[in-house]
């Protein structure tokens, strides 16, 4: 079976590289450009990972992995968070306080990327 992901993050042009990289290795994929929708979306698609890009205007990913972690609709979805920050103290941090497990640090590599989701 294949794994649904889906990506959140407001960088468009990311979103469909990172998109076509994982339709191509056989994952179903779902995009969020930014916090607004990113619920009513992860209701529709269900998906098996989050990869959750953690700045971004109005919404911070923090914010939203948090509504995650104590939703109990949403709890057991990993969060996979995205970020050019990922080795800064004060990210790693918030990431362990928001629930966030794991972070892959931008620009992706996707080889990287898949090995994390194939972790799940």
């Amino acid at each position: 079976m294949n794994k649904k992901i889906m990506i959140v993050d407001d960088d468009k042009e990311f979103l469909e590289e990172l998109k076509e990289v994982l339709i191509l290795s056989g994952y179903k994929v779902e995009v969020s450009d930014g916090a607004a929708f990113a619920f009513e979306m992860i209701d529709t698609a269900k998906p098996d990972i989050i990869l959750l890009d953690l700045n971004m205007p109005n919404k911070s990913g923090f914010e939203i992995a948090t509504e995650l972690k104590y939703s109990p609709k949403y709890k057991n979805i990993p969060v996979v968070a995205i970020s050019g920050f990922a080795k800064d103290e004060h990210y790693i941090s918030l990431m362990d306080i928001c629930g966030i497990k794991t972070c892959l640090e931008k620009p992706l590599n996707p080889l990287e990327v898949i090995a994390k989701i194939e972790g799940y």
